[in-house]
């Protein structure tokens, strides 16, 4: 993926493309609140929301997913309400798939 910014072009240099979902996902912030996020894109390693509460890089979410179960996952960067998350452990491959189907299909 790249793009232009003024007269640069910039390369996103992510070596896991991420699939495009909108799913509504449940989640315990670093507090152990519940939250609710958008999950924009997701891959094995990790995904993009939206999150209403504002957090900062390195801070630990756990997050449900379908198939997955539960997952832990460290904020990398957080943005303007979005936030870019890492799961630890990532999913593996043939999981990731039947839940990247159920929230194709949710």
């Amino acid at each position: 993926m790249s793009w232009t910014v003024g007269n640069l072009a910039v390369r996103d240099q992510r070596s896991v493309d991420r699939d495009e979902v909108h799913y509504r996902a449940r989640a315990f912030g670093p507090d152990a609140k519940a939250l609710t996020l958008l999950v924009v894109n997701i891959s094995p390693h990790g995904l993009m929301a939206r999150a209403e509460t504002t957090y900062r890089e390195g801070e630990k979410l756990r997050v449900s997913l379908p198939v997955a179960g539960t997952v832990d996952a460290e904020i990398r960067w957080s943005l303007g309400g979005r936030i870019g998350c890492q799961f630890d452990p990532p999913i593996d491959r043939a999981s990731y798939y039947e839940l990247l189907a159920a929230m194709v299909s949710a």
